[in-house]
Protein backbone atom coordinates (compact mmCIF):
# COMPACT_ATOMS: atom_id res chain seq x y z
CA UNK A 1 0.00 0.00 0.00
CA UNK A 2 1.34 3.44 -0.90
CA UNK A 3 2.57 5.14 2.30
CA UNK A 4 0.60 8.28 1.46
CA UNK A 5 -2.60 6.29 1.00
CA UNK A 6 -2.30 4.25 4.19
CA UNK A 7 -5.37 4.28 6.38
CA UNK A 8 -4.84 5.06 10.06
CA UNK A 9 -6.53 2.89 12.68
CA UNK A 10 -6.68 3.69 16.38
CA UNK A 11 -6.94 0.73 18.77
CA UNK A 12 -8.27 1.54 22.26
CA UNK A 13 -7.99 -1.36 24.70
CA UNK A 14 -6.62 -1.66 28.24
CA UNK A 15 -5.32 -5.19 27.55
CA UNK A 16 -1.74 -4.83 26.34
CA UNK A 17 -1.71 -8.29 24.74
CA UNK A 18 -4.81 -7.46 22.68
CA UNK A 19 -3.31 -4.13 21.59
CA UNK A 20 -0.06 -5.78 20.52
CA UNK A 21 -1.94 -8.53 18.66
CA UNK A 22 -4.12 -6.04 16.78
CA UNK A 23 -1.28 -3.64 16.02
CA UNK A 24 0.86 -6.45 14.62
CA UNK A 25 -1.92 -8.11 12.60
CA UNK A 26 -3.35 -4.88 11.17
CA UNK A 27 0.08 -3.42 10.40
CA UNK A 28 0.76 -6.52 8.30
CA UNK A 29 -2.42 -5.69 6.38
CA UNK A 30 -0.90 -2.35 5.38
CA UNK A 31 -2.54 -0.06 7.93
CA UNK A 32 -0.90 2.55 10.11
CA UNK A 33 -1.99 1.49 13.60
CA UNK A 34 -2.00 3.69 16.69
CA UNK A 35 -2.75 2.36 20.16
CA UNK A 36 -4.23 3.80 23.34
CA UNK A 37 -4.77 2.28 26.77
CA UNK A 38 -6.92 5.10 28.16
CA UNK A 39 -9.36 7.73 27.00
CA UNK A 40 -6.75 10.41 27.58
CA UNK A 41 -4.31 8.69 25.23
CA UNK A 42 -7.11 8.21 22.69
CA UNK A 43 -8.00 11.93 22.65
CA UNK A 44 -4.33 12.83 22.34
CA UNK A 45 -4.08 10.75 19.17
CA UNK A 46 -7.33 12.16 17.78
CA UNK A 47 -6.13 15.72 18.30
CA UNK A 48 -2.81 15.10 16.58
CA UNK A 49 -3.62 12.60 13.81
CA UNK A 50 -6.29 12.09 11.18
CA UNK A 51 -7.81 8.75 12.14
CA UNK A 52 -9.82 6.73 9.61
CA UNK A 53 -11.32 4.12 11.95
CA UNK A 54 -11.57 3.57 15.70
CA UNK A 55 -11.42 0.08 17.18
CA UNK A 56 -12.55 0.24 20.81
CA UNK A 57 -13.15 -2.16 23.69
CA UNK A 58 -16.53 -1.64 25.35
CA UNK A 59 -15.18 -2.55 28.78
CA UNK A 60 -12.13 -0.55 29.84
CA UNK A 61 -10.93 -0.99 33.41
CA UNK A 62 -11.05 2.63 34.54
CA UNK A 63 -13.47 4.13 32.00
CA UNK A 64 -16.76 3.50 30.25
CA UNK A 65 -16.00 2.59 26.64
CA UNK A 66 -19.61 3.32 25.65
CA UNK A 67 -19.38 6.84 27.02
CA UNK A 68 -16.07 7.44 25.25
CA UNK A 69 -17.49 6.17 21.96
CA UNK A 70 -20.50 8.47 22.26
CA UNK A 71 -18.20 11.46 22.87
CA UNK A 72 -16.10 10.53 19.83
CA UNK A 73 -19.21 10.23 17.66
CA UNK A 74 -20.25 13.76 18.62
CA UNK A 75 -17.07 15.09 17.03
CA UNK A 76 -16.05 12.61 14.34
CA UNK A 77 -17.84 10.71 11.57
CA UNK A 78 -15.25 7.98 10.91
CA UNK A 79 -16.36 4.35 11.48
CA UNK A 80 -16.29 2.94 15.00
CA UNK A 81 -15.99 -0.80 15.60
CA UNK A 82 -16.56 -2.04 19.12
CA UNK A 83 -15.09 -5.14 20.75
CA UNK A 84 -16.29 -6.91 23.87
CA UNK A 85 -15.65 -10.17 25.66
CA UNK A 86 -19.22 -10.49 26.85
CA UNK A 87 -21.95 -12.24 24.90
CA UNK A 88 -24.94 -10.32 26.24
CA UNK A 89 -27.04 -9.06 23.32
CA UNK A 90 -27.89 -6.00 25.42
CA UNK A 91 -24.25 -4.90 25.22
CA UNK A 92 -24.38 -5.00 21.45
CA UNK A 93 -27.61 -3.01 21.35
CA UNK A 94 -26.12 -0.39 23.66
CA UNK A 95 -23.00 -0.13 21.52
CA UNK A 96 -25.00 0.36 18.34
CA UNK A 97 -27.41 2.78 19.97
CA UNK A 98 -24.65 5.01 21.24
CA UNK A 99 -22.19 5.15 18.40
CA UNK A 100 -20.88 2.01 16.77
CA UNK A 101 -20.99 1.04 13.09
CA UNK A 102 -20.07 -2.57 13.74
CA UNK A 103 -19.41 -4.92 16.62
CA UNK A 104 -17.34 -8.06 17.25
CA UNK A 105 -17.09 -10.47 20.14
CA UNK A 106 -13.85 -11.56 21.78
CA UNK A 107 -12.22 -13.90 21.03
CA UNK A 108 -12.45 -12.83 17.41
CA UNK A 109 -11.13 -14.23 14.17
CA UNK A 110 -8.44 -11.90 12.85
CA UNK A 111 -9.34 -12.56 9.21
CA UNK A 112 -12.99 -11.71 9.85
CA UNK A 113 -12.01 -8.61 11.82
CA UNK A 114 -9.74 -7.41 8.99
CA UNK A 115 -12.51 -8.04 6.46
CA UNK A 116 -15.01 -6.00 8.46
CA UNK A 117 -12.53 -3.17 8.92
CA UNK A 118 -11.89 -3.15 5.17
CA UNK A 119 -15.64 -3.04 4.48
CA UNK A 120 -16.18 -0.13 6.86
CA UNK A 121 -13.27 1.83 5.39
CA UNK A 122 -14.41 1.15 1.84
CA UNK A 123 -17.89 2.45 2.60
CA UNK A 124 -16.60 5.57 4.30
CA UNK A 125 -13.88 6.36 1.74
CA UNK A 126 -14.81 9.72 0.30
CA UNK A 127 -13.65 13.30 0.06
CA UNK A 128 -16.08 15.10 2.31
CA UNK A 129 -16.50 18.78 1.34
CA UNK A 130 -17.29 21.50 3.84
CA UNK A 131 -20.91 22.32 4.56
CA UNK A 132 -20.49 25.65 2.76
CA UNK A 133 -19.31 23.99 -0.44
CA UNK A 134 -21.73 21.26 -1.44
CA UNK A 135 -20.81 20.47 -5.02
CA UNK A 136 -23.57 21.60 -7.35
CA UNK A 137 -23.30 18.41 -9.37
CA UNK A 138 -24.01 16.23 -6.34
CA UNK A 139 -27.25 14.28 -6.26
CA UNK A 140 -29.28 15.61 -3.37
CA UNK A 141 -32.66 14.82 -1.88
CA UNK A 142 -34.72 17.36 0.04
CA UNK A 143 -37.31 16.80 2.76
CA UNK A 144 -38.67 19.27 5.27
CA UNK A 145 -35.80 21.57 6.24
CA UNK A 146 -33.18 18.94 5.38
CA UNK A 147 -30.81 18.24 2.48
CA UNK A 148 -29.37 14.74 2.07
CA UNK A 149 -26.27 14.86 -0.12
CA UNK A 150 -25.95 11.34 -1.52
CA UNK A 151 -22.43 11.88 -2.88
CA UNK A 152 -20.81 13.58 0.11
CA UNK A 153 -23.00 11.47 2.42
CA UNK A 154 -23.99 14.52 4.44
CA UNK A 155 -27.23 15.51 6.11
CA UNK A 156 -27.53 19.28 6.36
CA UNK A 157 -30.22 21.49 7.87
CA UNK A 158 -31.28 24.60 5.97
CA UNK A 159 -29.67 26.69 8.74
CA UNK A 160 -26.32 25.20 7.71
CA UNK A 161 -25.96 22.71 10.55
CA UNK A 162 -24.44 19.39 9.51
CA UNK A 163 -25.64 16.30 11.38
CA UNK A 164 -23.10 13.50 11.73
CA UNK A 165 -24.54 10.14 10.66
CA UNK A 166 -22.91 6.77 11.13
CA UNK A 167 -22.64 4.48 8.11
CA UNK A 168 -25.59 2.45 9.32
CA UNK A 169 -27.75 5.52 9.94
CA UNK A 170 -26.99 7.04 6.54
CA UNK A 171 -27.61 3.81 4.66
CA UNK A 172 -30.92 3.24 6.45
CA UNK A 173 -32.10 6.81 5.78
CA UNK A 174 -31.01 6.52 2.14
CA UNK A 175 -32.99 3.30 1.71
CA UNK A 176 -36.14 4.82 3.22
CA UNK A 177 -35.98 8.20 1.49
CA UNK A 178 -35.57 6.70 -1.98
CA UNK A 179 -39.01 5.09 -1.62
CA UNK A 180 -41.31 7.50 0.25
CA UNK A 181 -44.53 5.87 1.34
CA UNK A 182 -43.24 2.32 0.87
CA UNK A 183 -43.37 0.14 3.98
CA UNK A 184 -40.20 -1.87 4.60
CA UNK A 185 -39.92 -4.81 6.95
CA UNK A 186 -36.85 -4.93 9.16
CA UNK A 187 -35.41 -7.72 7.02
CA UNK A 188 -35.89 -5.65 3.85
CA UNK A 189 -34.18 -2.65 5.45
CA UNK A 190 -31.21 -4.81 6.42
CA UNK A 191 -30.95 -5.99 2.79
CA UNK A 192 -31.28 -2.44 1.46
CA UNK A 193 -28.86 -0.82 3.90
CA UNK A 194 -25.22 -1.17 2.94
CA UNK A 195 -24.06 0.34 6.23
CA UNK A 196 -25.55 -2.41 8.39
CA UNK A 197 -23.01 -5.18 8.72
CA UNK A 198 -23.64 -8.92 8.61
CA UNK A 199 -24.81 -10.94 11.61
CA UNK A 200 -27.42 -8.36 12.57
CA UNK A 201 -30.76 -8.80 14.22
CA UNK A 202 -34.11 -7.02 14.03
CA UNK A 203 -33.36 -4.94 17.12
CA UNK A 204 -30.47 -3.31 15.24
CA UNK A 205 -32.91 -1.68 12.81
CA UNK A 206 -35.08 -0.44 15.69
CA UNK A 207 -32.03 1.12 17.35
CA UNK A 208 -30.93 2.86 14.14
CA UNK A 209 -34.46 4.19 13.57
CA UNK A 210 -34.45 5.56 17.11
CA UNK A 211 -31.09 7.27 16.51
CA UNK A 212 -32.25 8.80 13.22
CA UNK A 213 -35.44 10.13 14.76
CA UNK A 214 -33.44 11.82 17.50
CA UNK A 215 -31.38 13.57 14.85
CA UNK A 216 -33.94 14.65 12.25
CA UNK A 217 -37.31 14.85 13.97
CA UNK A 218 -38.53 17.90 15.88
CA UNK A 219 -40.27 15.50 18.26
CA UNK A 220 -38.91 11.92 18.00
CA UNK A 221 -41.94 10.58 19.91
CA UNK A 222 -44.31 11.86 17.21
CA UNK A 223 -42.13 11.60 14.07
CA UNK A 224 -42.94 13.61 10.98
CA UNK A 225 -40.72 11.70 8.54
CA UNK A 226 -39.87 8.15 9.70
CA UNK A 227 -43.15 6.45 10.50
CA UNK A 228 -43.91 3.07 12.06
CA UNK A 229 -46.40 0.77 10.37
CA UNK A 230 -47.52 -1.34 13.30
CA UNK A 231 -46.83 -5.03 12.82
CA UNK A 232 -45.05 -4.48 9.49
CA UNK A 233 -42.07 -2.12 9.71
CA UNK A 234 -41.19 1.45 8.80
CA UNK A 235 -41.76 3.94 5.99
CA UNK A 236 -40.64 7.45 5.07
CA UNK A 237 -43.38 10.05 4.78
CA UNK A 238 -42.60 12.59 2.04
CA UNK A 239 -42.68 14.66 0.08
CA UNK A 240 -39.11 14.14 -1.09
CA UNK A 241 -37.69 16.49 -3.74
CA UNK A 242 -34.68 16.11 -5.99
CA UNK A 243 -32.38 18.87 -7.19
Amino acid sequence: MNEKNKKTLLVVDDDQDIRLLLCDALSQKGYCVLEAETGEQMWSHLQQTQVDLLLMDLYLREEDGLHLAREVREHFSFPIMMLTGKGDETDRILGLELAADDYMMKPFNLRELAARIYALLRRSAQQVPSVENIVEAHECLYFGHWTLDLVARQLIHQKGEQVVLTLGEFSLLEALIHHPGRVFTREQLIDQSRGIESDVFDRTVDVLILRLRRKIESNPKTPEFIKTQRGLGYFFQGPVRKR
